[in-house]
C-alpha cells in the first residue's frame, strides 16, 4: 500500500515525524525509514518526503528498510498490574468484522465504577498506556484500552513500533472509531461498569480518536483528549459529551487547530474547557518519552481526574 493511502490521521503522523526530525528527535535516516515504512515503497517515500517540504536523494532512501529499529521505550511504570488495588486482564470484543484486544484494568472489590475507554498514542498499546490504565483503576475507575492494531494481529505482532504507526496511519477512520465505538458497548455490557457514567481519555494520535469517539457516540458523559487534532468540524454538533481538550503551549503544528475548535464548540453549545499548559509541548504527559513535563503532566493529571469526577462520579 502506497502513501496515497494515507487517511488524514495518517497524514497527521507523516507531520509529527518531520516535526520531529527537525526539532532534533529523529535523526535523517530513522526519519527516513519511518517515512519508507509508512509509505510502502521508495517512490512513495519520496513523494511524502516532498509534500513535507523534505529533500531527499534516492539514495539516502535506497535500503533503510535494513536498518534495525532502535530500541522500544520501556519503563515509565507506576502502578504495577500486581497492585492489590486493581486486577487486571485482556479482553476481546466485537466490532464488525474485527476481535478487537484490549487491556481491562478494575478496581479491586468494587462492585460497579465509572467505565473509561483508553486510547493509545500511535505506537499502538504499549506498556506506558496499560500503565495509565492502571492508574485510572487505582483513583476508581474501570479502563479499558483497546488495540486499534487489533485487525493485524495486534500491537504485539510487530517487532518495529514504525510498522504499528504505518498500520494505523493506513487504516479507515471509520473502522478504527468502529473499535473504540465496541469498546465504549463492551463497557456498557459489564455488570461492574456504571453503563450510564462513561468517559473516554487519549492522546496525540489517541487524542484524535477520543475526538472522532465523542461526534459517534451518544453514550459518553466526559472525555479529555490530549494534544489530538481537530475531528471535523462539522460533526461537533453530534458531541454529547463534555470535553476537557489539554494542550501544550510549544505544540504549535497541533495549537493552530484551537481557535476554529472552540468556535465550533460554543456554536453547538458543547460543554467544554480548553487548557493549554505553559512552556509544555506535544507529548508532554507521557513519562517515557523525550518530551516529558513532569510539572505539566502532573496537572494535566488532577485536572482530568477532577474533570472525570465532576461528570462521572455523581
Amino acid at each position: 500500500m502506497d502513501g496515497s493511502h494515507l487517511t488524514d490521521l495518517g497524514r497527521y503522523i507523516l507531520e509529527e515525524w518531520a516535526e520531529d526530525y527537525r526539532g532534533g528527535r529523529l535523526d535523517r535516516r530513522e526519519f527516513f525509514r519511518r517515512v519508507v515504512t509508512l509509505a510502502g515503497s521508495q517512490a512513495a517515500a519520496m513523494a511524502l518526503l516532498a509534500s513535507v517540504g523534505e529533500r531527499a536523494a534516492a539514495a539516502e532512501v535506497e535500503g533503510v528498510l535494513a536498518q534495525a529499529p532502535p530500541p522500544q521505550q520501556t519503563g515509565g511504570v507506576t502502578v504495577p498490574p500486581e497492585d492489590p488495588a486493581i486486577e487486571v486482564a485482556v479482553v476481546r470484543f466485537p466490532a464488525d468484522s474485527t476481535e478487537v484486544a484490549g487491556y481491562l484494568a478494575r478496581p479491586r472489590g468494587r462492585p460497579q465504577a465509572p467505565g473509561l475507554v483508553v486510547v493509545h498514542e500511535n505506537r499502538g498499546l504499549v506498556e506506558h498506556v496499560k500503565d495509565v490504565a492502571r492508574r485510572l483503576a487505582k483513583v476508581g475507575y474501570v479502563a479499558v484500552a483497546p488495540d486499534l492494531a487489533s485487525h493485524e494481529g495486534g500491537t504485539d505482532r510487530f517487532a518495529d513500533p514504525a510498522q504499528v504507526t504505518a498500520l494505523l496511519g493506513r487504516t479507515p477512520v471509520e473502522r478504527l472509531v468502529g473499535m473504540l465505538v465496541a469498546a465504549v458497548e463492551y463497557l456498557r455490557g459489564r455488570p461492574f461498569v456504571r453503563a450510564d457514567r462513561l468517559g473516554a481519555i487519549g492522546w496525540c494520535f489517541g487524542g484524535g480518536m477520543v475526538w472522532r469517539l465523542v461526534t459517534r457516540s451518544e453514550h459518553l458523559r466526559a472525555a479529555v483528549p490530549f494534544y489530538g487534532p481537530n475531528p471535523p468540524l462539522e460533526d461537533v454538533p453530534r458531541i454529547r459529551a463534555a470535553v476537557l481538550g489539554i494542550y501544550g503551549e510549544r505544540d504549535e503544528r497541533i495549537n493552530q487547530g484551537i481557535p476554529a475548535l472552540r468556535e465550533a464548540l460554543q456554536r453547538a453549545r458543547v460543554a467544554h474547557e480548553i487548557v493549554v499548559y505553559p512552556a509544555a509541548d506535544h507529548a508532554f504527559f507521557n513519562d517515557t518519552g523525550a518530551r516529558y513535563n513532569p510539572e505539566a503532566a502532573r496537572q494535566a493529571w488532577e485536572r482530568a481526574l477532577d474533570w472525570f469526577r465532576r461528570y462521572l462520579d455523581s
